[in-house]
């Protein structure tokens, strides 16, 4: 099989997931959030890191299911492992609050937005910034000990 016809089998082959993604997307902004989860379930359940933060949004919010921060967290956690910068924001927030946790993280916090801003969400380097004027200066020096434990895993050429 040539390049180009294996090329454009794995594009056919990912597309469905891509557009019920898409079509979830759709039909969140519609308030059809059953819909939504049930377009979303394959696609997440399957490892798809952008299905999984949607469905942590909408454990979050409770939108379509009951709210639920430690299910939303589990969620976006699988998101962020998988280096998805808006579900790693989303993490360090949980962290930043304790809000599902035993207790604020702060150290926690600032590794998970500084990976978010990494990863290129605009907005996780103000949260960062923010996190720091909670922190003890030894908090900051091991937070950013783990964050350069996990850059070279998640963001390998970054």
């Amino acid at each position: 099989m040539s390049r180009l016809r294996l090329f454009a089998l794995c594009v056919l082959l990912a597309s469905p997931a891509l557009a019920d993604i898409e079509d979830a997307r759709d039909l969140m902004e519609e308030g059809r959030f059953d819909e939504a989860r049930e377009a979303l379930w394959p696609a997440a359940r399957s490892g798809n890191a952008e299905a999984e933060e949607l469905i942590g949004v909408m454990y979050a919010l409770g939108l379509g299911v009951e709210q639920d921060y430690v299910r939303a967290f589990d969620w976006y956690l699988r998101a962020s492992m998988k280096g998805h910068p808006g579900a790693q924001s989303g993490i360090g927030w949980y962290y930043e609050t304790g809000l599902g946790l035993p207790a604020p993280d702060l150290v926690r916090a600032f590794l998970w937005y500084q990976l978010s801003t990494i990863g290129g969400d605009p907005d996780a380097a103000i949260s960062v910034e923010e996190v720091v004027k909670k922190m003890t200066p030894d908090q900051i020096e091991h937070a950013q000990q783990l964050v350069d434990d996990y850059r070279v895993w998640l963001y390998p050429f970054r």
